[in-house]
């Protein structure tokens, strides 16, 4: 691993942990979450084929902000204009992988956004 620091390294340790746990498949993909201090990101996998079935983030050129103001609100968005990206692609049901990050916050609001949108976790 590379030269980083506690909060990067400490972050590494509890994706490999997590994944170790949680695979996605054909049936019920994977929801993976990445944020940054600016963005999220997120991603429906399909560990079987590894491949990415469906992707959105706040730097996509589909999205465009919602009603609610701030991260958390693009947060949602997010998550709601994936699961329509997701129905479309014929997913329904996925897996979530909050990607080493707690349940809180924008991640939080990423994954309400996803169901309000249709998916099932």
């Amino acid at each position: 691993m590379a030269k980083t620091n506690f909060k990067v390294q400490a972050r590494a340790k509890r994706v490999s942990r997590i994944r170790k746990k949680i695979t996605g498949t054909t049936e019920r993909p994977r929801l993976r979450v990445f944020k940054s201090n600016k963005h999220i990101y997120a991603q429906i996998i399909d560990d079987t084929l590894s491949r990415t079935v469906v992707s959105m983030s706040t730097v996509d050129k589909n999205f465009t902000q919602g009603e609610e103001a701030g991260k958390s609100g693009d947060a949602k968005t997010v998550g709601t204009l994936l699961a329509e990206k997701a129905k479309a692609a014929g997913v329904e049901q996925v897996v979530f992988d909050r990607g080493g990050y707690n349940y809180h916050g924008r991640v939080k609001s990423l994954s309400e956004g996803a169901r309000d949108g249709g998916l099932k976790f």
